[in-house]
């Protein structure tokens, strides 16, 4: 068992900055003791998180491994876990995690775990690698460490892991993977997660307000009301999905947020889908939250301000709850498009805050010359 002068194995949590860091200080209130009633023996543990952005610049896991060591190598810690929520890739696989028994190491890509029960799942599978690497180093005839960690905390029902292969010439000694068209669900709908795509409404305070705008002069216009009563069910359909299409589109154009990769390799161009089907799925899902949100206040508005005799007049149809609700799904369809024009007022980081991973934001913040590290106590 790896253990330090004190009679205490230390833990360190390496962190990237944001989303991986929160899940990290989260898990670390608890995780001494958790360790402790495991292990068992007497066994103690200390562990600290560091936030720092390891991957800033590459992707490649044997990189990052080395980076590991070479940090953890620095410092006076038994055991490092690296969490990151970049998708990680090793022969056309999807990562879940890589471990190194000999140095104490664990790299573990958060949205190879999913989006459902993130934390639950960050935290098991941190105690079964920690657990893993901090035993005993017998080996087995093949070589594989027997303390290697379950796969019960990695794996779930619709996406089987598995053991990966690892090149010779890497730090890692054993990998685990999701693969086939579950495991690229699996990673996509973490990759959202990560992206947490509800940022988007507040990321983007100008152009809801001239949405919101929009939508309180036109539910007072007269033509509003005529071309809403006018238009079937299935056209209305089609304006809320065009409305939240233009507005995807003008966001993922203006905002430059599609990923083009400078490299040619099947592993590159696969990231490169990964990357922009995630972006795509944000950026909808963000946006379909503002129509939602703009119909319920158009709903409201609507309600407050609408006269039923006068809309009669007007439109030669009586004010029921059918036309409230025609008008106000009209209405912000017509809101949600003048909401993407408005979006070009915000500024590329406000846009780029509501589609992208904190992960991307901060490797923009160190290709720009932020090299502060940042230790959570």
């Amino acid at each position: 068992m790896r253990v330090s002068s004190q009679g205490v194995t230390v833990v360190a949590l390496l962190a990237d900055p944001d989303a991986p860091t929160d899940i990290a200080q989260r898990i670390a209130r608890v995780l001494p003791d958790r360790l402790a009633e495991k292990a068992g023996q007497g066994r103690r543990f200390d562990v600290k998180v560091v936030s720092e952005p390891f991957t800033s610049g590459t992707e490649d896991p044997p990189t990052l491994m080395r980076r590991i060591m070479d940090r953890g190598s620095a410092e006076n810690w038994d055991v490092v876990v690296a969490l990151t929520d970049l998708p990680l890739h090793s022969h056309g696989r999807k990562i879940v995690v890589d471990l190194s028994h000999e140095h104490g190491l664990a790299l573990l890509s958060l949205p190879s775990l999913g989006g459902l029960r993130l934390q639950t799942r960050t935290r098991r599978a941190v105690e079964e690698a920690v657990l893993g690497l901090a035993g005993p180093q017998a080996t087995g005839a093949e070589g594989i460490p027997r303390s290697q960690p379950l796969l019960g905390p990695f794996a779930g029902r619709l996406a089987p892991v598995h053991q990966g292969q690892v090149g010779d010439e890497e730090t890692a000694d054993l990998r685990y993977v999701v693969r086939g068209p579950r495991g690229y669900l699996r990673v996509l709908v973490g990759m959202v997660r990560a992206n947490r795509p509800w940022r988007l409404v507040s990321g983007l305070s100008k152009a809801l307000a001239a949405a919101l705008a929009t939508g309180a002069i036109a539910t007072l216009d007269s033509t509003t009301w005529s071309l809403s009563g006018a238009l079937s069910a299935p056209r209305l359909v089609i304006a809320m999905v065009g409305s939240v299409g233009l507005m995807v589109g003008w966001l993922i154009v203006d905002g430059e947020l599609w990923h083009r990769s400078t490299e040619g390799s099947p592993e590159a161009r696969q990231r490169a889908r990964l990357y922009n089907t995630s972006t795509v799925l944000t950026v909808g899902i963000g946006a379909l939250v503002c129509y939602v949100g703009l119909m319920v206040i158009n709903l409201v508005w609507a309600l407050f301000i609408l006269n039923d005799r006068v809309f009669a007049s007007m439109t030669g149809t009586p004010l029921h709850a059918t036309e409230y609700l025609t008008l106000s799904w009209f209405v912000a369809s017509v809101a949600t498009v003048a909401g993407a024009l408005g979006s070009g007022l915000e500024s590329d980081e406000a846009i780029r805050a509501a589609a992208y991973s904190t992960r991307e934001k901060e490797r923009r913040h160190m290709l720009q010359g932020d090299h502060g590290d940042q230790l959570v106590t």
